[in-house]
C-alpha cells in the first residue's frame, strides 16, 4: 500500500482522511478518557503532551509504512472524534488488517464505527484488491468482539499471550476476518445504509 497517498473516504455518516498533527484541538475534546484506552495496544495519551506524541507517532507510522492512520470525522458535526488504521500490510497476499481504532465515548454506539468500517472494507476489497481483511481485539474486550460479530466478521481463534497492552500486561488476542465473497453479501445487508450500490 502506498502510504504516501492522501486517501479520503466518505459516506453519508462519516469521512475518513489521513490523521495529522493539526487534529490536536479537535481530539482534545474526546481523547482524554481512560476507558477508551483500556484494551488498546496504543499508549494512553493522558494529557496534551501525550496527545502531541500520539499524533506525531501516528504520522511517523504512516511515513514509515507501518500503518495508515485515519481521522474519523463525524459528518453531522464536522469534528474529528477518533481514529482508525490500516496495518499489517501483506498486499502481495491480498490481505491487511483494520485496527488501532478508538472513538470518543459520546460517539460510541451511534453507528459511526460501522460507517467507518464500511469505508475501510469497501476500499480494501475494491481499490486495494484484498481477498481477506483481518481484525483483532483483546480477548477481554467483549464490546469490541460483539461489534465485530455484528458487522459480519468471523471469529477465527485466540492467540494466547500475544502482545503487550496497557500497564505492560500481556493479552490474549482474538482474531476475526472478512473474506471478499462475504463482503459482497455484507455490503448489501449489514452495510446497506452506507452503500450507494445497495
Amino acid at each position: 500500500m502506498d502510504c504516501s497517498r492522501c486517501i479520503t473516504l466518505e459516506n453519508a455518516r462519516v469521512r475518513l482522511r489521513p490523521l495529522e498533527t493539526s487534529d490536536f484541538e479537535d481530539l482534545k475534546a474526546v481523547i482524554f478518557d481512560d476507558e477508551i484506552w483500556r484494551y488498546t495496544t496504543l499508549p494512553n495519551p493522558g494529557d496534551a503532551v501525550g496527545l502531541a506524541a500520539y499524533l506525531t507517532q501516528a504520522v511517523q507510522d504512516r511515513e514509515n509504512h507501518r500503518r495508515y492512520p485515519f481521522a474519523i470525522i463525524d459528518r453531522q458535526t464536522g469534528r474529528v472524534v477518533g481514529s482508525t488504521s490500516y496495518g499489517s500490510f501483506a498486499l502481495p497476499e491480498k490481505r491487511l488488517e483494520i485496527g488501532w481504532t478508538w472513538i470518543g465515548r459520546d460517539y460510541q454506539r451511534t453507528g459511526l464505527n460501522r460507517a467507518a468500517k464500511h469505508l475501510l472494507l469497501k476500499y480494501a476489497f475494491g481499490e486495494l484488491g484484498c481477498e481477506r481483511v483481518e481484525l483483532k481485539t483483546d480477548a477481554r474486550n467483549w464490546k469490541s468482539r460483539e461489534a465485530m460479530r455484528r458487522m459480519g466478521a468471523t471469529e477465527e481463534g485466540v492467540l494466547r499471550s500475544h502482545m503487550f497492552t496497557q500497564g505492560g500486561l500481556r493479552r490474549d488476542s482474538v482474531y476475526f476476518s472478512i473474506l471478499k465473497p462475504e463482503w459482497d453479501q455484507l455490503r448489501l445487508t449489514v452495510f446497506r445504509e452506507f452503500d450507494a450500490r445497495g
